[in-house]
């Protein structure tokens, strides 16, 4: 297994190494921890949690380009919730 080395000598698991559960485990704690770091954590901590993240996120989207996208996510399915929004909220 191949370790990633960054210059401030933290090493990790190479995404390229990690199994399918266990990167999406790796993606899921990140995510779930981001925002506790950018707003406590030092630099050097949010430097590498976006280095980290990048690098999960890219080896992602390598092994599964074509993901499954929901129409929800994506600007003419947020568009369409608006526009349903306000006209449920236009008394008749």
């Amino acid at each position: 297994m191949r370790l990633t080395a960054n210059p401030d000598g933290a090493e990790g698991v190479a995404a390229t190494e990690l199994t399918a559960e266990r990167l999406l485990h790796e993606l899921e704690q990140l995510h779930r921890t981001r925002h506790e770091t950018f707003l406590y954590g030092s630099d050097d901590a949010l430097r590498r949690h976006t280095e980290r993240s990048t690098e999960l996120e890219a080896e992602y989207l390598r092994r599964y380009p074509t993901r499954l996208v929901t129409a929800g996510r994506t600007r003419s399915g947020a568009r369409a919730r608006e526009t349903a929004a306000r006209i449920e909220a236009t008394p008749s």
